[in-house]
């Protein structure tokens, strides 16, 4: 299988159960700062350094499902850049899923040039690095943040949060290839 084509499965995993969700909750997130997506990507991203760590596990979920939140909430947090946050859940169902799928094309456009340029370096990333990279990500959008979205030379706060959806793609691949 391809890059391309195992991009396109995680993301119809993710894809699947954030339209669920959205029939669940409705668009609920539409109230969320930017600053309260990071954290909550913040928080997922931690649990999975712990998993990674710890020889004990006490909650059932695993990684991959915390990368999948991980995926979902920063398409969130890139729609909420786009769109801005919200008083009220604004956003039929169907709205959400078409600004979500125009982010995962940013993000799929993304990948695809920087594995040509790259040389699809990731594939010798372990999980655990992956993981590292993406607390740096979201170490880096904290500062901007706090930074009020200014930066001097760097990318801004959506590249970020490209990267991390990538990243997090990536460790899902690799899992699901040890599982197979």
């Amino acid at each position: 299988m391809t890059t391309n084509q195992e991009f396109d499965q995680v993301m119809e995993t993710c894809r699947d159960l954030f339209e669920m969700k959205t029939k669940d909750y409705g668009t609920a997130w539409r109230i969320l700062r930017l600053s309260s997506l990071t954290d909550q990507i913040y928080i997922k991203a931690c649990r999975i350094r712990s998993l990674q760590e710890a020889n004990e596990q006490k909650i059932k979920e695993n990684e991959d499902s915390e990368f999948i939140g991980i995926i979902n909430y920063s398409l969130m947090a890139l729609i909420q850049i786009e769109l801005g946050f919200a008083d009220k859940a604004d956003l039929t169902s169907e709205k959400a899923l078409t600004h979500y799928n125009v982010q995962v094309k940013k993000s799929k456009d993304l990948m695809i040039d920087k594995n040509h340029d790259y040389g699809e370096a990731w594939r010798k990333l372990r999980v655990s690095s992956l993981t590292d990279l993406i607390l740096q990500k979201l170490l880096r959008v904290k500062q901007i943040e706090d930074n009020q979205g200014q930066t001097l030379v760097s990318e801004g706060i959506d590249a970020n949060y490209l990267d991390i959806i990538n990243y997090s793609v990536f460790a899902l691949i690799h899992l699901t290839s040890k599982q197979n």
